[in-house]
């Protein structure tokens, strides 16, 4: 099988930065799957927005959270995740930026569901995640 397609979450106004260290180090790490960079890349009208990524995120396995100290209150991570979990498209976060158990998450992300950025925690979370939702 080909590697799984990721969808990356991100605060753009907080973790621009995590997420482009995240996706080079993927590509470059033993971690079997690949990350479709679908962000928008002009300012578009909301509807226009939200149509868009639901459907760039309904082609992917699953959806990473990259979590930021504060992701929590980035609206359109929270819209991201809802989007995930209205097309049965599992989800998982990853902390970053100095983010931790105790930093506050984003509505529809679980705590037990978020891990620390280390490759070998990420491959487990996404050997776990192919086995859920609409990889099953």
């Amino acid at each position: 099988m080909a590697n799984p397609r990721a969808f990356i979450s991100f605060d753009f106004d907080n973790n621009s930065g995590e997420k482009l260290y995240f996706a080079g180090q993927a590509k470059n790490s033993r971690t079997p799957f690949n990350i479709e960079d679908w962000s928008s890349k002009t300012a578009l009208p909301q509807k226009e927005w939200e149509a868009l990524i639901e459907e760039k995120i309904n082609k992917c396995n699953f959806l990473i959270v990259l979590v930021g100290k504060k992701t929590s209150t980035a609206t359109g991570v929270v819209k991201e995740i809802a989007f995930a979990k209205s097309q049965n498209v599992p989800v998982f976060g990853v902390y970053v930026g100095g983010a931790d158990e105790t930093t506050t998450l984003p509505t529809g992300l679980q705590r037990n569901r978020t891990i620390a950025w280390e490759w070998v925690a990420i491959a487990n979370a996404i050997d776990q995640v192919m086995k859920e939702g609409k990889n099953k």
